[in-house]
């Protein structure tokens, strides 16, 4: 493929943006306020925006995250709902893109397959895909909105299905003409994706269960947030929508911080408030995780809906472990039998890093464990690169704000300077230790340990998890901190460094 080399000033963007997601999007939102005068394009693998949100299509599915912390800090959630589904969330979007002029900004069907920065140019040169036929494009600046995990492989927990006769599924990978009226379903897995089917499902099916091999901590919340409904009664939409958010993100801090404190009278609460929903359908061996709440991520039910099902008789909750599948039954390591017509996978995602874009720098292939985090958003010795990743304790969404403030104020100093690579520079002797950024013990965070970004000991080479330290200090802390480098591609250092 023929490259045509061009000034740094003439690439094809200022910036490309992978990924129509909730980070992409947000990102576009906030360079299109703050920094009108760059450009901007998004390309999208899917046919629609929302990534996850479109991704997905088993049934119930929702955000597991308050709305009025999981939508933008400049774009208000104007419902008392908090917990809402997929679609509710698409259409989100798609009044944020709309009222940010970002619709015509979107490319769809486009793979972006490589990625590689020249210092020569200062730019990324892109290799995307549509229809079968690649193209080169170039860009100053490389967002990756991309998420956490592979769109294209579910993780395997290894099931043997060879002998079982009913039918088969992966919540990534749902059909759209799957018919379950009345019959027996059994989701294996506990975590979020799970405690959202089980309800869902057993509205039609014979019974649903829930096979679990270890529990998880529920907490029941109401689907709508009473005093939001109050407030815009009182206040102006903008006004009252502050206030709720900044109320939401307090209460999340206060609770999680109360788990790290005082995990026993966590611990209790939750007990109390199943065993108060469930009464004597209460099982401890069910409902009692073997760690403590927080430890990995708690799932929210609303309304009780889980265990409204439960209560009656619609679903059931079974902790066990799986010996084999046989028929149209599992058969448990207990010897009990479980009828199933249909088997739902929910053991969890595959995760994978940069969307599986074969990132390089001036062609020498980017393996993300020997880089660490800088400010939680860009990388050790990558010019020119962000990416996002959201908060395991709190609405994802949180961090697309304060990454996408620090990243516009990063954009506007390049300008005025004339700077046209920004890069967090680390030397090859830092003796930096390696510490694991993730404060969750999933399956699925340990399994991938080795493919992620490493996370150092100290600030500024951090993703952190708290997100109001992380806005005080990302708004508190200067661009130039003596860490990141500015250069100019034909700057005469530079020049004589090529020679």
């Amino acid at each position: 493929m023929e490259d045509t080399a061009r000034p740094a000033t003439q690439s094809d963007h200022d910036v490309l943006i992978v990924g129509a997601g909730i980070s992409g999007i947000g990102m576009a939102a906030h360079l299109g306020m703050k920094l009108p005068d760059l450009t901007y394009t998004i390309l999208e693998r899917r046919d629609d925006l929302g990534g996850t949100w479109d991704l997905f299509r088993y049934p119930g599915i929702r955000t597991d995250s308050d709305m009025h912390t999981f939508g933008y800090e400049f774009e208000p959630w104007r419902s008392e709902n908090r917990i809402v589904s997929a679609q509710n969330i698409k259409d989100y979007l798609n009044g944020v893109i709309d009222k940010h002029d970002i619709r015509r900004r979107i490319q769809y069907g486009q793979h972006v397959v490589s990625a590689d920065f020249r210092h020569e140019d200062a730019r990324w040169h892109v290799v995307v895909e549509a229809d079968g036929v690649q193209r080169k494009v170039t860009a100053n600046w490389l967002f990756l909105g991309t998420g956490y995990y592979d769109y294209d492989q579910a993780y395997d927990a290894g099931f043997d299905f060879s002998n079982f006769e009913g039918e088969v599924l992966h919540p990534q990978f749902w059909p759209d003409d799957l018919d379950y009226a009345g019959k027996n379903v059994v989701v294996v897995g506990s975590g979020a994706t799970a405690i959202t089917i089980v309800p869902v499902m057993a509205q039609q099916a014979a019974k649903v269960t829930m096979l679990q091999r270890t529990p998880t901590w529920i907490r029941n919340i109401p689907s709508q947030d009473r005093i939001a409904r109050f407030l815009r009664k009182i206040l102006p939409e903008d006004l009252a929508y502050k206030i709720i958010r900044w109320r939401n993100i307090r209460l999340t801090d206060f609770m999680i911080k109360r788990c790290e404190t005082h995990p026993q009278q966590v611990a209790e609460h939750l007990t109390k408030r199943a065993q108060e929903s469930l009464g004597d359908k209460y099982r401890e061996a069910d409902f009692t995780p073997p760690y403590r709440p927080w430890e990995q991520r708690m799932c929210f039910i609303p309304d009780d809906d889980l265990f409204e099902a439960i209560n009656r008789g619609k679903a059931e909750v079974v902790t066990d472990t799986i010996d084999r599948f046989e028929g149209r039954e599992v058969v448990l390591k207990s010897g009990k039998r479980v009828p199933a017509d249909i088997v739902v996978t929910a053991t969890g995602l595959q995760l994978a890093m940069a969307g599986k874009i074969a990132l390089s720098v001036e062609g020498e292939q980017v393996n993300f464990r020997d880089h660490f985090y800088y400010k939680g958003c860009m990388f050790s010795n990558i010019p020119n690169f962000s990416t996002f990743f959201g908060y395991t304790n709190a609405s994802w969404t949180l961090r697309v704000d304060v990454v996408g403030n620090y990243i516009c104020r990063l954009f506007a100093h390049m300008k005025a300077t004339g700077a046209e690579i920004a890069t967090p520079y680390l030397p090859a002797d830092h003796r930096m230790e390696r510490e694991e950024f993730f404060n969750l013990s999933s399956n699925y965070i340990k399994r991938s340990l080795d493919m992620l970004p490493s996370n150092g000991p100290v600030w500024p080479w951090q993703l952190g998890m708290d997100y109001l330290e992380d806005r005080k200090v990302m708004r508190a802390t200067p661009v130039v901190d003596g860490v990141l480098r500015f250069e100019n591609a034909h700057s005469e250092e530079r020049r004589q460094a090529a020679e």
